[in-house]
C-alpha cells in the first residue's frame, strides 16, 4: 500500500495511516498504541489535526468495530467477512466517519474511502465501496457511540464488568463516553516545571499528575529530555505510591517493565535507599537504564526474573517494601487498549489469576518478616483482585495502607482499594496492602 501511494506522488492521510494500524492490530496482533506510534513516525508529513484524527479513528474503530460490521452486513450479500480485509477496513474506517464521527463530513468519508479503494483494487471494487457506504449513509436510525460500543464488546466481559462495577463504570472502562481521554505526566521532583505544563489540570488522585488535553508527542515536548516529567498514566502513579517508600528504604520493584514506577520509588527512597527492579523480560529493563538516565537518578540493581520458577538473584527476606504489579486481564485499560477485549476468552482471568498469586508468592519472600507487600493489577474482575488477596493469607496478614495518597481514597483503616474512571478520573485497578508474616 504504501509504495503504491508513493508512486501516485500522494502522501498517506489521516484515514491511510489508521487503516495501516488496523492492519497490524487484525494482523500481527500487535497493540494499537506501539502500532500508531511506529506509522505516525513513519508519517511525519501529517500535521498534529491530522495525527490527533488519526489517533480518533483507531481508537473508535477498535471500540465500536462490532457494531459497524453489523450495519455493512446488511449491504453486502456475500458476507463482510468474505471482503478482503484491506477493503473491509477501508469500509469500516469510513462506516465510523459517517456514523460517528461528526468531524468528517459524511460525503468527504465516502469520497476517499472510494478513492483509495479505487487506486489500490480498480474501479469495479471501488464501485462495491461507494455502492455500501452511500447506503450506510441514508440509514435513519441514529447510531450513538455508546450503543456501539457496547455492542461491540463480547457479552461475557460485558456482563462482568456491569456485575463488578456496575453499568455507568462499565461504560466508562469500556470508553463508551465522547469525553476526550486526557494525557497524563508526572512531575519529578526537584525539576523546574516546563511552561506549557503551567496551565495544565493536577490529577485527582496524584498531586504529582498534570492532565493534558489534545494529541502531539509528548517526547517532543519542553523537559523531557531533561527529565523533568514522566509520561505515566495517573492511576499508575497511584499504584506506586501506594507502597508508601519512605527514605532510607530497602525496596522492590518486582514487575518493573521499563521503569516508571521504579522511577518513583527511587524519588522517594532518595538520596540513601536501595532499589532493585526485576522483570521476566530483559529488553524492558535496558529501556529502564535509559529511563533513569534520561531522569538522571542512580540506577537500581536489576534482575531478569521468572518468578513462576524462583527468586533468582534477588535477595530474599530483605527488602523493607515489595511491590508486585503483577501481569492481568487488563480489563480496568480496555479504554485506551480496547484491542484487548477482543481477545480475552471467559476463562483467561481464572488463569491470568493463578499466575499473578504465583508470582506474589515468590516476591513476597523477598520482603523481610513484617516488611509491607503491595500487590496491584490493572484489572477490575474479583478473581483477579479480592479473591486472590484472601487465597495468600496463609503467608501475607491484610495491613491498612500506611501511605498518605491510599489513605485518602481508602476507606478508614482499608487494606484494599479500587481505581475506577468516573470515580477518580483513573484506569481500573485493584491494591491490597500486607505485611509479610
Amino acid at each position: 500500500m504504501v509504495e503504491k501511494a508513493a508512486k501516485r506522488g500522494r502522501p498517506p492521510s489521516a484515514r491511510d495511516v489508521a487503516v495501516r494500524v488496523l492492519m497490524r492490530v487484525e494482523k500481527d496482533a500487535a497493540y494499537a498504541a506501539a502500532a500508531l506510534d511506529a506509522e505516525l513516525s513513519r508519517a511525519a508529513q501529517l500535521d498534529s489535526r491530522d495525527r490527533g484524527l488519526c489517533t480518533e479513528i483507531v481508537y473508535g474503530v477498535l471500540r465500536t468495530r462490532g457494531a459497524l460490521e453489523a450495519e455493512l452486513s446488511k449491504f453486502v450479500p456475500a458476507g463482510l467477512s468474505r471482503t478482503d480485509p484491506w477493503v473491509r477496513l477501508h469500509l469500516v474506517v469510513a462506516a465510523y466517519q459517517i456514523r460517528l464521527l461528526d468531524r468528517v463530513p459524511a460525503h468527504a468519508a465516502v469520497d476517499a474511502a472510494v478513492s483509495e479503494v479505487r487506486g489500490q483494487r480498480g474501479p469495479k471494487v471501488a464501485g462495491f465501496v461507494n455502492a455500501v457506504l452511500r447506503k450506510v449513509g441514508a440509514l435513519a436510525k441514529p447510531l450513538s457511540l455508546s450503543e456501539a460500543v457496547e455492542a461491540s464488546t463480547p457479552e461475557w466481559l460485558l456482563a462482568r464488568l456491569r456485575e463488578t462495577v456496575g453499568p455507568e463504570e462499565a461504560r466508562a472502562l469500556l470508553g463508551a463516553d465522547a469525553a476526550a481521554f486526557a494525557a497524563c505526566v508526572r512531575l519529578v521532583s526537584g525539576k523546574p516545571l516546563p511552561d506549557w505544563l503551567d496551565a495544565s489540570a493536577t490529577g485527582r488522585v496524584s498531586a504529582r499528575a498534570r492532565l493534558l488535553q489534545g494529541g502531539g508527542d509528548l517526547r517532543a515536548k519542553a523537559g523531557y529530555a531533561e527529565g523533568a516529567f514522566v509520561i505515566q498514566e495517573e492511576g499508575a502513579q497511584v499504584v506506586g505510591l501506594c507502597l508508601g517508600a519512605r527514605a532510607g528504604e530497602r525496596v522492590l520493584d518486582a514487575c518493573a517493565g521499563r521503569g516508571q514506577k521504579s522511577s518513583l520509588l527511587a524519588e522517594q527512597i532518595a538520596p540513601d535507599g536501595e532499589l532493585w527492579a526485576a522483570d521476566l523480560h530483559p529488553h524492558k529493563l535496558r529501556a529502564l537504564g535509559e529511563e533513569f538516565e534520561r531522569l538522571g537518578l542512580l540506577p537500581p540493581s536489576t534482575a531478569a526474573v521468572d518468578w513462576t520458577q524462583g527468586c533468582g538473584e534477588v535477595p530474599q527476606n530483605y527488602f523493607d517494601r515489595v511491590l508486585v504489579d503483577a501481569p492481568c486481564s487488563g480489563t480496568g485499560t480496555l479504554r485506551r487498549r480496547p484491542e484487548i477485549g477482543k481477545r480475552l476468552r471467559p476463562e483467561d482471568p481464572r488463569r491470568l489469576s493463578e499466575l499473578a498469586e504465583n508470582i506474589l508468592r515468590r516476591a513476597a519472600c523477598c520482603a523481610r518478616p513484617g516488611g509491607r507487600v503491595v500487590f496491584a493489577v490493572c484489572s477490575v474482575l474479583p478473581e483477579e483482585g479480592e479473591e486472590l488477596a484472601v487465597r495468600v493469607s496463609d503467608v501475607l496478614t491484610p495491613e491498612a495502607f500506611d501511605s498518605e495518597e491510599a489513605k485518602a481514597i481508602a476507606a478508614s483503616g482499608a487494606h484494599e482499594l479500587r481505581l475506577l474512571p468516573l470515580a477518580h478520573g483513573t484506569e481500573g485497578y485493584y491494591v491490597a496492602s500486607f505485611l509479610r508474616r
